[in-house]
């Protein structure tokens, strides 16, 4: 078993995700024959890391979750940039319900979120809608997450995401809201703000729309019993489908 956290430490420092992979699967394999609850909580920092790695924030937030009151793991890096991981990957992946119960109030995390610059600023002012200072703390941890040897190859995609979630978050307060009023929320110019929400309403991030000669976005969330529906539609095609495939076997 220490030898396959030997080899995942190598993977790590190489960046090969192939050795990684493999060797996250031989632990787990190993341990269905028998382990320890430490190693089995050092493992999951580990298959963090290669989810954090791999872009799969969700994943990655919910292993660091579980492994914050049980963490051991100090040959991949202090419980400083755990915490600092655990934050920013939680802040993309949970609802904002699960945000304030398993991070904003976390005790563990309150401890120590302090060291870190802007990490603290960057959590609560979201959590408590202070857009303007989210902003600023935003900017204050741009430079360490862009320096960050795993987060750097997904530097622009974790700054898109991160602005769909604040975006999101400020439009489901409103039917409609002036773009005026928008800019003036989060410090910025409404030539920004236009530009922003524009591009993310062309790529399907944010379900509104912007009416530019009246000045005001409207915001046209999907419902959710008519997704429902649409969804129970297309798997019925898909089944029937399915079933016509398999009679045609059957009379053969």
């Amino acid at each position: 078993m220490d030898l396959v956290f030997y080899t995942l430490q190598l993977g790590f420092f190489y960046m090969d995700f192939n050795l990684i992979s493999k060797s996250i699967e031989k632990a787990k394999n190993l341990f269905e024959e028998g382990g320890d609850w430490e190693r089995k909580n050092r493992l999951k920092v580990y298959e963090g890391l290669y989810f954090m790695s791999t872009r799969d924030f969700k994943n990655a937030a919910d292993l660091f979750l579980d492994s914050i009151s049980t963490f051991t793991t100090y040959e991949l890096f202090p419980y400083d940039t755990f915490i600092f991981y655990t934050v920013l990957t939680s802040i993309i992946s949970l609802d904002r319900v699960s945000l304030k119960q398993k991070v904003v109030d976390a005790p563990e995390i309150l401890t120590v979120i302090g060291k870190i610059p802007h990490l603290s600023e960057f959590l609560n002012s979201l959590y408590d809608c202070q857009y303007k200072s989210f902003f600023i703390a935003f900017a204050g941890l741009t430079e360490q997450i862009k320096l960050d040897r795993y987060l750097h190859p997904h530097f622009r995609y974790y700054m898109r995401e991160v602005r769909t979630v604040v975006y999101s978050q400020f439009l489901e307060s409103y039917k409609s809201v002036t773009i005026e009023a928008m800019a003036k929320a989060y410090g910025v110019t409404v030539e920004f703000i236009d530009l922003e929400l524009s591009r993310f309403i062309a790529a399907g991030k944010l379900h509104c729309k912007i009416d530019k000669v009246a000045g005001v976005l409207e915001t046209n969330r999907p419902d959710a019993k008519n997704a429902l529906y649409q969804a129970t539609i297309k798997q019925g095609d898909f089944l029937l489908n399915r079933i016509q495939k398999l009679s045609r076997v059957i009379d053969l």
